[in-house]
């Protein structure tokens, strides 16, 4: 028996926004946020915002535009968040639900299967818009599943490759034969729109994969992974159920000034350090699986990279294939979509198959908060 990727799905929504429009709505909240404080800015008691632009966006990321579920909000200077509505719980589908519920729909028609196929569901993201019921429970309630299991788990940006590892281990475990593995990202709203350092950096979006074990091979036979986590707090969301009484605590308000330019109860990274740091451990990584495995790195025909920073994809290829790499072993789709966390590597897995033929190789890798590092071999059938 084999387990095996068999299909997947990908949910993309219905709004885009280019970094011109970004740069403007962000620009216009710098000379509001500077006009407004102005006295403060020249008694040095406050530091005067700097303007952004696209081609520093672009140059800095690789990112281009990215997809949303809400726009207007976004791009209103007073607001510079996405505005969506409450949905009842029981009475209304929930967002996250009804996104990832696409992408599934998708993935088990590419493998011609139907939700009652299914044993489980795992959503594997960085943001639940809840704690409990399982946003997982829900999309197995709509999809049509008889019986079975789904749960919500957490690892930040690299929740997919853990994910894909974690329904291996179900399916050997003889738990299930069957897995939907879901990735669900809403990034515009954990992120601050108003940080000029990183407020282009994420984009929304839902992806949906199938791993199957089949008495045949097919799609892509799943060889081996290696997980990886080692704390660190340079990238960071700190918010949390404790925050109303971590605030009662301190006597402070529940929601700071809105004026503020950041804050640890939205996306934080320390953007220099993370690229030091996390590039050669992600590729020291996949250098160690592909020993273990005895894959000298030159077999690999892909690696679908999280699309953090088209930086770090550059130099992760170029550590682990050689300065002259083919830049089309690792694909992007950053420029489009830019960082949808959890969601990046199934992306570009769904878009970029081509030229895989019979026992080619690849590597899906993500890497992100935790410090977490997920790596996992897969060979073309």
């Amino acid at each position: 028996m084999s387990i095996c990727i068999t299909a997947t799905g990908l949910y993309t929504p219905p709004y885009s926004i280019s970094n011109e429009e970004l740069v403007t709505t962000f620009n216009q909240y710098v000379d509001n946020y500077n006009a407004k404080n102005a006295d403060a800015i020249a008694r040095g008691e406050k530091t005067a915002l700097v303007h952004s632009t696209a081609e520093f966006i672009e140059k800095a990321s690789g990112i281009k535009s990215r997809y949303v579920m809400e726009k207007d909000g976004i791009l209103n200077p007073d607001i510079m968040a996405p505005v969506i509505p409450y949905r009842k719980l029981g009475e209304e589908m929930s967002i996250m639900a009804e996104m990832g519920l696409d992408a599934l729909k998708q993935a088990l028609d590419n493998a011609g299967l139907q939700g009652k196929d299914l044993d489980g569901i795992i959503v594997a993201c960085s943001n639940f818009q809840r704690v409990y019921p399982a946003i997982a429970i829900e999309i197995q309630q709509y999809i049509g599943m008889q019986g079975g299991f789904g749960f919500d788990m957490n690892v930040a940006c690299s929740a997919a490759t853990f994910g894909i590892a974690q329904a291996v281990g179900l399916i050997k475990s003889g738990t299930a034969k069957r897995v939907a593995m879901v990735n669900i990202e809403i990034t515009s709203a954990h992120l601050n729109w108003r940080n000029r350092d990183s407020h282009f950096i994420f984009g929304d979006v839902a992806t949906a994969t199938i791993i199957e074990e089949l008495p045949t091979p097919k799609g892509f036979e799943i060889l081996d992974s290696h997980l990886f986590t080692q704390f660190s707090t340079n990238i960071k969301n700190e918010y949390g159920f404790l925050d109303r009484s971590e605030f009662l605590a301190a006597g402070t308000p529940m929601y700071p000034d809105i004026d503020a330019p950041v804050t640890d109860k939205l996306f934080l990274q320390e953007g220099r350090k993370v690229f030091r740091e996390v590039c050669p451990a992600v590729s020291n990584l996949i250098l160690e699986l592909l020993h273990k495995n005895h894959i000298e790195p030159k077999q690999l025909k892909k690696m679908w990279l999280h699309q953090a920073n088209a930086n770090m994809i550059d130099l992760i290829l170029r550590t682990v294939l050689g300065k002259e790499a083919d830049k089309s072993i690792a694909p992007m789709v950053l420029a489009e979509y830019a960082n949808t966390s959890s969601a990046s590597p199934m992306i570009v897995f769904h878009k970029h198959q081509e030229n895989m033929q019979s026992g080619d190789l690849g590597v899906i890798c993500s890497f992100g908060a935790g410090y977490s590092i997920g790596s996992v071999i897969v060979k073309k059938v």
